[in-house]
């Protein structure tokens, strides 16, 4: 009897010294978030001949800690300034395959980052989505 009062007791006394080290973690883990450039950019892009290629994105930005939402956010018109300058100096077939599509993206993230850099002094880009993207 005397040892089942003292299996019970070891394993509260082992929650009790475990569970602030666990709160720890939860805490310094970065919490995941996204911030929405609204309105949705539209631009020209390069094409041969005499067409105009248009070009319509949605896109969201995330940061890996939600404290960056506000950097971002009052930052926003020199983000949408940059992406909009970097997707018009693309080329009709980087726009229209899915590989240079992908390297837009990647280019992007490094180019806010690299923008944003001066003015903040940290990168504050984790990863960039297209949530819409257009061409015509």
């Amino acid at each position: 009897m005397f040892k089942r009062y003292l299996a019970q007791i070891f394993a509260v006394f082992t929650l009790i010294i475990a569970a602030p080290s666990m709160a720890n973690e939860d805490a310094s883990t970065p919490q995941l978030a996204y911030f929405t450039l609204e309105p949705d950019l539209t631009t020209n892009f390069y094409t041969k001949g005499d067409k105009l290629g248009y070009i319509q994105v949605r896109i969201d930005i995330m940061v890996a800690n939600q404290t960056d939402l506000p950097i971002v956010e009052k930052h926003q018109p020199l983000i949408r300034d940059a992406v909009i300058e970097m997707l018009g100096k693309q080329s009709e077939e980087t726009i229209k395959s899915l590989a240079g599509r992908e390297d837009l993206r990647k280019s992007l993230v490094e180019q806010i980052n690299a923008i944003l850099l001066p003015e903040v002094g940290k990168t504050v880009v984790a990863d960039l989505l297209f949530t819409k993207y257009l061409y015509q």
